[in-house]
């Protein structure tokens, strides 16, 4: 099982074991490389923990699992970033343990994750139970490819809606599909039992930007849009929009 939170950009997944609270794209320390492009923000570090602390409490989730790019900073951590970061990790161990799933932008992430309850993974995802965990910026495992769902971070989905008299607004989205296994099947150059389904999941800091999925903006992921069919876009109160591409 794996369903998003009403009106949130997180997760549950049913472990078998445990009850996962799943985040994608959490990017500590935006703020300050969004600086160092001219736009001017105050910090939000306590707001993210705050908001992540009170979504644990709201959901009892045992366990939670960071689908990538928890950092910004794609080498070590600047002082503000380390610091949230450290932070965040005191607050969570506290109530439950972590896993990393690593992202594109986690390079470094080990220095800062020296705590048994803290684990990381590699970039190729982890299986836990029947859900494939992947940050999305390399191609997943076999293992976590036949997993019963497959969930991913790195593309920030979001859409542009237009209304009728032209308004336009910005939503964060969800994607979800049936997966296709040739391009895998290319990649790992062997045959594979693929059935699941991926989720792609919308970036838990609002402040990312994102791929504009309704713009014919291309993917970010070298296996998206042919590792999956029809995936169908979700608001984050469950509102259904339909096929991606035809919104």
């Amino acid at each position: 099982m794996f369903e998003p939170v009403p009106d949130e950009p997180a997760a549950l997944a049913d472990l078998g074991s445990d009850r996962a609270l799943v985040i994608a794209d959490y990017h500590a320390g935006l703020e300050v490389a969004l600086r160092r492009e001219g736009v001017e923000l105050p910090m939000r570090d306590t707001d993210r923990r705050e908001a992540l602390l009170t979504l644990l409490d709201r959901t009892d989730a045992d366990h939670i699992v960071f689908l990538g790019d928890i950092a910004t900073d794609i080498g070590a951590s600047n002082r503000e970033e380390r610091a949230e970061l450290q932070s965040l990790f005191a607050a969570i161990t506290e109530r439950v343990p972590v896993t990393i799933v690593k992202g594109n932008h986690d390079g470094a992430i080990e220095e800062l994750t020296d705590d048994d309850e803290i684990r990381v993974t590699g970039t190729e995802g982890i299986r836990i139970g029947s859900v494939g965990f992947v940050h999305g910026h390399t191609w997943p495992s076999i293992d976590v490819l036949t997993a019963d769902t497959v969930v991913m971070g790195h593309e920030h989905p979001m859409v542009r809606l237009i209304d009728e008299v032209g308004g336009s607004r910005t939503e964060r989205v969800w994607l979800r599909g049936p997966l296709r296994s040739d391009p895998f099947e290319a990649y790992h150059e062997t045959a594979l039992e693929i059935s699941g389904e991926l989720v792609v999941c919308p970036a838990f800091n609002d402040l990312t930007g994102g791929t504009w999925t309704n713009l014919d903006q291309d993917f970010l992921s070298p296996f998206l849009p042919a590792g999956v069919e029809s995936a169908q876009a979700y608001l984050l109160n469950g509102t259904r929009l339909g096929a991606y591409d035809e919104i």
